[in-house]
């Protein structure tokens, strides 16, 4: 059995923000897969549902973005999945945007849900899988820019990245990390103004 984690931030004002691009991963995946409804449990909203007869359920936290290891625990705990069961997709800024990378163990690189969920009971070893949203250019621009929505001319690559990390999800529930991640950027291989990391405006 696999955990799939989207993160991000509830409520209607927060659903177009780069920083819920994890959210709307494992809701794509939802979809594509046939997943049953939603439901509320461990502090987020859990489905449940297969992936090549894989069994595979997916979280999205609802306890705000700083705070995601307390839904991740939990459901990580009420399972008896290990870290290497747990797979958390969510934004990252040090990847151009369009870009995608696999990932397990290591540290925060500051994002604060990555943080918390390394400090709950499960650890840092879980497999982070990376959504590149792009650097607005300036540390102290970054608050502001995860919580905006992402540009209509985004909405092309985001689109594409979505569906890629959807139609690859196979790969992922076998434990071939490296092939998923391949299989992603063939699927979806970056436009190269997003490859130089040229950052796009999120008004």
């Amino acid at each position: 059995m696999l955990l799939l984690v989207g993160l991000g931030n509830p409520g209607a004002k927060y659903a177009g923000n780069r920083h819920n691009v994890g959210f709307m991963a494992v809701d794509a995946i939802a979809r594509a897969y046939g997943f049953g409804p939603w439901k509320k449990k461990f502090q987020g909203e859990l489905a449940e549902g297969h992936i090549d007869n894989e069994r595979v359920l997916l979280l999205k936290p609802q306890t705000f973005m700083n705070e995601s290891g307390r839904s991740v625990g939990e459901a990580a705990g009420f399972h008896k999945v290990s870290p290497m069961q747990v797979v958390v997709f969510y934004d990252e800024i040090d990847l151009a945007p369009g870009r995608f990378r696999m990932k397990t163990g290591g540290g925060a690189a500051g994002h604060n849900g990555i943080r918390s969920i390394i400090a709950s009971s499960i650890g840092e070893g879980f497999r982070r899988a990376r959504l590149g949203v792009g650097h607005p250019g300036h540390k102290d621009l970054v608050h502001s820019y995860v919580l905006n929505d992402f540009a209509k001319a985004d909405a092309d690559w985001v689109r594409n990245l979505l569906d890629a990390v959807t139609r690859a999800a196979p790969l992922l529930v076998h434990g071939e990390d490296d092939k998923y991640q391949a299989e992603v950027m063939r699927l979806a291989p970056a436009e190269k103004a997003a490859v130089r990391g040229k950052p796009v405006d999120g008004e």
